[in-house]
């Protein structure tokens, strides 16, 4: 019997660690998009520099929503970081188009918005669902 239950163990923390890894990897390209937002204004390659970073940016929204699904999924979680990881692809998903727009007027305060609201996601602490160590 405690063989069995070691062997589930490190699949339920694997996906809070893969969950909480996505999330500080979403918040550091957001941190990036605003330092290669200013190579835009003062440097010939800033624009190439944003339009990568627009685009990784993107993607580590996507792993964000796919680590949620397997924490929730695979490891028993919640589904509350499910809808967080949905409702931030939808801002990325904003973030892509008014940039393409070039409506800077929302577009800059939103991308101030989604790297506050990654901050908080990357801070926020979840229960332990392991129970008391034997």
């Amino acid at each position: 019997m405690t063989a069995e239950l070691t062997t589930h163990t490190p699949r339920v923390e694997r996906a809070p660690l893969f969950l909480r890894i996505s999330i500080a990897l979403q918040t550091g390209t957001i941190f990036l998009q605003a330092v290669s937002a200013g190579w835009l204004l003062t440097s010939a390659h800033g624009e190439t520099v944003h339009s990568v970073g627009a685009r990784v940016m993107y993607g580590t929204s996507m792993l964000y929503l796919l680590a949620a699904i397997l924490a929730w999924k695979a490891g028993g979680g919640s589904h509350r970081p499910v809808w967080h990881a949905t409702g931030f692809l939808l801002l990325a998903s904003a973030q892509v188009v008014l940039g393409i727009a070039h409506i800077p007027s929302i577009h800059l305060p939103l991308g101030v918005l989604m790297f506050g609201l990654s901050l908080l996601a990357l801070a926020r602490r979840e229960p332990d669902r392991a129970g008391p160590a034997t």
